[in-house]
């Protein structure tokens, strides 16, 4: 605010005083700073004049016969489009309980008369200068909603227009790296596939990741708690990442004793199983094995993704869940990562009322562990009505669709080499 430039020229004040001496003489001290002066002799005058010119600053005599300047400093601080203009009292009286009550009333400052010049041009240049940097504030703020909004446009057309193509190309060469052999395309052809189902897989996780993650941080995203069994749920959500473990041969093993039913926002929770599964399978070596287990404990749902990768070092383990560092490894077979995914499967894990934990022994593989609370806020739960715990998404079924399609293509060996 230091290197706010001021010009006069482009500020208004209004005089307000009875007396035309007085005026001419406020006139003739804020003319010669280059300041643009109104006038008004009455207090009925100074509201007309200040709705009709919306001055940048009032300088207001108190003892007026119409209205005094204690009526007027009323009205002006009852009109939304008039109260934020600020109000320097002229005032012959030097009675402090007459001059705590204009400040009450919302004066600014005041100024008693006879002023001294260089008083008078001092408060209002200090005042004036409060206006200015008012001003580049409104203009600054105006300009980073400008930004807000474009912002939320561009991550409306990721959502709608980028999401759903990737998530298709993502499919699709998952398909293909399972279903074609390196005998039937060759070396050069299958390495360039998987490249393009490593790239496809993590721009999708990056693009589902930062739209979530966003959300979150701006305030958008709500929270709708179901009563469902869990154990359903991921199991559903972590079968999403079948094609991705096939792709490393990868077997996946579910640990899981029987329903345990607990109120969770079931779209939160297949996102934090689709990013552990996605850092499993990362992590973990070609041929290697995924353990997904589910317990409960009195208060919450327990659920564990465990590899038998690559591990975390000691040093690197506090890195993973601090906001403060971006932290991110390339996986056994060099995909990349956004360092995102864990930060956002710790805020949906709390807003489940549950909370992430990390084992992990470096060489030997991790444990990703989330509960669930069994008791949400009400106000916030929606009983499923059809019984079911959750739906499938179009999305899902389409996924279902596309890998019967695929099965079926393969089955019938209609893929030539």
């Amino acid at each position: 605010m230091k290197n706010i430039a001021i010009n006069p020229e482009d500020y208004t004040i209004l005089a307000v005083d009875d007396i035309a001496t007085n005026i001419m003489l406020l006139k003739a001290v804020l003319s010669r700073a280059k300041y643009k002066i109104v006038t008004a002799s009455g207090g009925n005058e100074a509201l007309e004049k200040a709705a009709t010119e919306l001055p940048d600053l009032i300088l207001l005599d108190i003892m007026m016969p119409d209205m005094d300047g204690y009526e007027v400093i009323k009205h002006l601080k009852a009109d939304p489009a008039l109260q934020d203009i600020p109000v320097i009292f002229l005032t012959a009286l030097h009675n402090p309980e007459d001059i705590v009550k204009g400040f009450k009333l919302g004066a600014s400052d005041y100024v008693s008369k006879p002023f001294n010049h260089e008083e008078l041009i001092t408060r209002v240049s200090h005042h004036i200068y409060l206006a200015a940097a008012q001003r580049t504030i409104m203009q600054q703020r105006d300009e980073l909603q400008a930004t807000v909004d474009a912002r939320d446009k561009m991550y409306s057309v990721i959502a709608h227009d980028l999401r759903s193509p990737i998530g298709t190309l993502k499919m699709v060469f998952n398909m293909l790296s399972i279903n074609l052999t390196q005998q039937q395309i060759g070396e050069d052809n299958m390495e360039m596939i998987t490249m393009g189902n490593n790239i496809t897989e993590s721009t999708f996780m990056l693009l589902d990741n930062l739209l979530k993650w966003t959300k979150s941080q701006i305030g958008r995203m709500n929270t709708v708690f179901q009563e469902v069994d869990i154990s359903e749920v991921v199991v559903f959500a972590s079968k999403m990442s079948d094609l991705v473990a096939q792709v490393k041969n990868i077997a996946v093993e579910y640990d899981i004793p029987g329903p345990i039913t607990v109120p969770c926002d079931v779209d939160m929770v297949k996102t934090i199983m689709r990013n552990l599964m996605s850092n499993a399978i990362k992590y973990s070596n070609e041929g290697g094995r995924i353990v997904i287990s589910v317990r409960e404990t009195p208060t919450h749902a327990v659920i564990s993704v465990r590899d038998f990768g690559t591990g975390i070092s000691e040093e690197n383990l506090p890195k993973l869940l601090n906001p403060e560092i971006h932290h991110t490894t390339y996986g056994t077979k060099n995909e990349e990562g956004s360092g995102l995914g864990l930060q956002l499967v710790q805020d949906l894990t709390r807003r489940n009322g549950g909370e992430l934990t990390i084992e992990s022994t470096l060489g030997e593989g991790s444990t990703f562990t989330f509960t669930i609370a069994k008791v949400q806020p009400k106000s916030e739960t929606v009983e499923d009505s059809e019984g079911g715990g959750y739906c499938a998404s179009l999305s899902d079924k389409w996924f279902d669709s596309l890998t019967a399609f695929f099965r079926v293509e393969k089955a019938e060996e209609t893929i030539s080499p």
